[in-house]
């Protein structure tokens, strides 16, 4: 089954968040809209799913957990993230094999963007959280996480972009970021390894992502 954006219809600044229904039902991420657990409720309703196993987190920065507490506190799933959290039940690791809906997908850990941020690699599906994207207002055919801030590192961020492409199959054909618009190769002119490649490529440069802030 295709991957639910349950934040789609979100008023306020929010991550993407997906619902993977599956052997696992799983959501990638929280965000940060309010009522998104009862989105999640008539998503699974709608599925004939009875619950949520599962939630693994990219990163920790607000607008990816902000909704944790009221999604654990409605369908007590797993929690599964890198860095510890006081609802974390999983401490992820570089390497782990994570089923995601029914794929099985490797965690990378690719900090830059945060410490602790962790992409998720299938055989068809990458979630790549912050660290790359298709589009966010910076570049609209791929873009790579903003590194400006404390804390951040662009050659980290570098490496974890290289990272994901030594670590990605040919076979993966859509990319699900944490902002901005999911990338399908069979809707656009490249596949999602090129469109990663460009966001790499760009952030080598080093130049500023914003260059007008």
């Amino acid at each position: 089954m295709e991957p639910i954006t349950v934040t789609a219809d979100a008023e306020e600044f929010t991550c993407n968040a997906y619902l993977v229904v599956g052997d696992a039902t799983t959501l990638v991420d929280a965000g940060t809209m309010p009522g998104v657990d009862e989105v999640i409720a008539d998503a699974l309703d709608d599925a004939g799913v009875d619950g949520l196993d599962r939630l693994v987190v990219t990163h920790q920065h607000r607008d990816h957990v902000g909704e944790l507490d009221a999604v654990v506190d409605r369908f007590d799933p797993r929690v599964l993230a890198y860095a510890d959290h006081p609802r974390r039940d999983v401490a992820l690791q570089d390497g782990d094999e994570v089923l995601v809906g029914g794929e099985a997908c490797e965690v990378v850990h690719t900090p830059g963007h945060a410490d602790d941020h962790v992409s998720l690699v299938g055989e068809e599906r990458c979630y790549s959280g912050d660290v790359v994207v298709y589009n966010d207002g910076a570049f609209d055919d791929g873009s790579f996480g903003r590194t400006d801030m404390a804390g951040q590192s662009r050659e980290r961020l570098i490496e974890s972009l290289h990272a994901i492409l030594d670590r990605m199959p040919d076979s993966v054909e859509a990319m699900f970021p944490g902002h901005g618009d999911v990338y399908r190769a069979a809707d656009g002119p490249d596949t999602v390894r090129e469109v990663i490649e460009r966001a790499t490529e760009r952030a080598e440069r080093r130049e500023p992502k914003y260059p007008d802030e």
